[in-house]
């Protein structure tokens, strides 16, 4: 289990780097030169370079890669060219919103994909089956803004239920929750349904049933059990991808999380933002599939790490 702890380490240090670089270089390779955004269509020729040398833009791309990593493994991401904070403060700030979103979704999406996919590999070709995957197709192929704007139309406008945007504590996360969990319960669905398919056709669940489980027992215990761990796998990744940032639902609905920061900072030129989110994300979808693999060994005692 060490040496495997410790590869997987590695390799999460050198993903991390890989992730590092690529970000550098693409914030890099953006026409525009953010000194001009922040000085204004009137600066004068000193003004820009007496900032671009005061905030490190003046040097060669590989000696601004190396200090911003320097200043990086020591929890320094830089400072926001706009808003004069640090780009860890501006993360810290943003990180519960994102946060509790990420967590709703992933639990309502899961219940519900899951119950989902159980009922329609129990009903195999059935109404019930092909009405399930039709509902799954539906939420994994509907675009987020626009069930977005439907939830608001329909509870927000029409019933006046939930309030139509901002952030205001867990009311307020009901609508984005249900937008981003929708389609993860479609994505869960599919899952589920195709690895419960394979565990009801091996042989321990017919001996199972003809020793007289019941259906409870023999769907919940010896098939979802066993069905579980791809359908874990996929609930990890959405999870990680839901933290990094949804940035289409806290857009529209206006939410103070992680998606609407990169937005302002990308919209804004605001690079150490950009670049410190985007490593920021990078890094916590690497280490949430880190911890889903570390729990395979609980779900299933079969599995070792050698």
């Amino acid at each position: 289990m060490s040496s495997y702890l410790f590869k997987r380490i590695t390799t999460m240090l050198i993903t991390i780097i890989g992730v590092s670089i690529l970000v550098f270089m693409i914030i890099h390779l953006i026409p525009g030169n953010p000194v001009n955004h922040i000085l204004g269509d009137y600066a004068t020729e000193e003004s820009i370079q007496e900032l671009e040398s005061r905030l490190g833009l003046d040097r060669p791309i590989t000696i601004q890669y190396v200090s911003y990593m320097a200043n990086a493994i020591q929890g320094d991401l830089g400072t926001s060219f706009i808003t004069g904070y640090t780009v860890v403060e501006e993360i810290m700030n943003r990180i519960p919103v994102t946060a509790q979103l990420a967590f709703y979704s992933i639990l309502f999406g899961s219940f519900l994909g899951i119950g989902i996919g159980v009922l329609a590999a129990v009903k195999k070709n059935t109404i019930y089956d092909q009405l399930a995957m039709t509902l799954a197709l539906i939420g994994i192929s509907a675009p987020g803004f626009w069930i977005a704007l439907f939830l608001i139309l329909l509870f927000s406008y029409q019933l006046s239920i939930f309030p139509i945007s901002g952030y205001s504590g867990f009311y307020s996360l009901i609508l984005p929750s249900i937008t981003l969990g929708l389609g993860t319960a479609g994505s869960i669905a599919r899952m589920t349904r195709s690895s419960m398919l394979d565990v009801i056709k091996q042989d321990y669940i017919r001996t199972a049933r003809a020793k007289g489980a019941g259906a409870y027992r023999l769907i919940f215990q010896h098939c979802l059990q066993n069905a579980v761990i791809p359908v874990i796998t996929l609930i990890g990744m959405q999870f990680g991808y839901l933290m990094a940032g949804a940035v289409v639902t806290e857009t529209v609905y206006a939410l103070p999380g992680l998606g609407s920061l990169i937005v302002s900072a990308i919209s804004t030129r605001d690079i150490p933002t950009v670049q410190g989110l985007l490593l920021f994300m990078g890094s916590i979808i690497i280490l949430v599939n880190f911890v889903v693999d570390l729990l395979y060994t609980k779900l299933d005692p079969r599995i070792q790490y050698e």
